[in-house]
């Protein structure tokens, strides 16, 4: 019985910090990025971890990045126990030496006795952190900006403001910013990453970005974007 399925735009992990641990046996200070994906996780995960163990859950919500879990480690003062991070930080927070390490012998095994390591999908088990969910970011359209007229429908809609003119809220990191700038600038699908290794290639993702950076809003939590376009902010937003 697999958890996830093998369709990956952006993984987020849920990542266990280093140092004096925050953790109490009563209580549990879960880290995540807000809005409708907290609320998620609250239902589908910390309601019925609640009720099975009696353990109280925290929920706090940040922006991402290492900046913060580096501080509380430093200082020995870790406040929180699990936090979903992206990819890049799980590998660079784990070099550092700012995450605690995984052993997968000790997750339970699925509802059908799969054990752990061969039940989540390949990668999912990181040395210091574990795959949680499988998420897709995608573009949303205020329809009001564009009534008795085209609105955007593709990804090079984003980056074109003489058709689609307005402001543009997308996430203040260069995963999924990059990969769609290259995208609307002519690349193939199978050769972004290839050419996002290249100097060259970062430069064109990024000389893309700028073609709209004057009109763009950057967000870091995940109840930003839709508020944004309900307050008409902006008329494009990823979420």
């Amino acid at each position: 019985m697999s958890r996830m399925t093998k369709t990956p735009l952006v993984m987020l992990i849920s990542g266990m910090l280093l140092g004096t641990s925050a953790y109490a046996e009563d209580k549990l200070t879960v880290v995540s990025w807000g809005g409708a994906f907290t609320k998620s996780q609250v239902e589908a995960y910390h309601k019925p971890f609640i009720q099975k163990t009696g353990v109280e859950i925290v929920s706090e919500d940040f922006s991402g990045g290492l900046a913060e879990i580096k501080a509380q480690v430093e200082a020995n003062n870790v406040r929180w126990d699990l936090v979903s991070l992206d990819k890049p930080d799980i590998v660079r927070g784990c070099a550092e030496g700012l995450l605690e390490p995984v052993n997968p012998s000790i997750l339970p095994p699925s509802a059908d006795g799969t054990p752990a390591k061969e039940d989540f999908i390949d990668g999912a088990i990181h040395e210091c952190a574990i795959n949680t969910i499988v998420v897709s970011t995608v573009l949303a359209v205020n329809e009001d900006a564009f009534k008795g007229k085209a609105a955007p429908t593709k990804l090079t809609d984003l980056f074109d403001l003489t058709n689609f003119p307005g402001r543009r809220a997308l996430q203040k990191q260069p995963q999924g910013n990059l990969e769609w700038a290259l995208l609307a600038d002519g690349v193939k699908p199978d050769e972004v990453y290839r050419l996002l290794e290249t100097e060259e290639g970062r430069a064109r993702a990024f000389a893309k970005l700028d073609t709209i950076k004057p009109q763009v809003l950057w967000w870091t939590t995940g109840a930003q974007p839709p508020q944004m376009l309900a307050d008409k902010e902006v008329v494009i937003a990823s979420a």
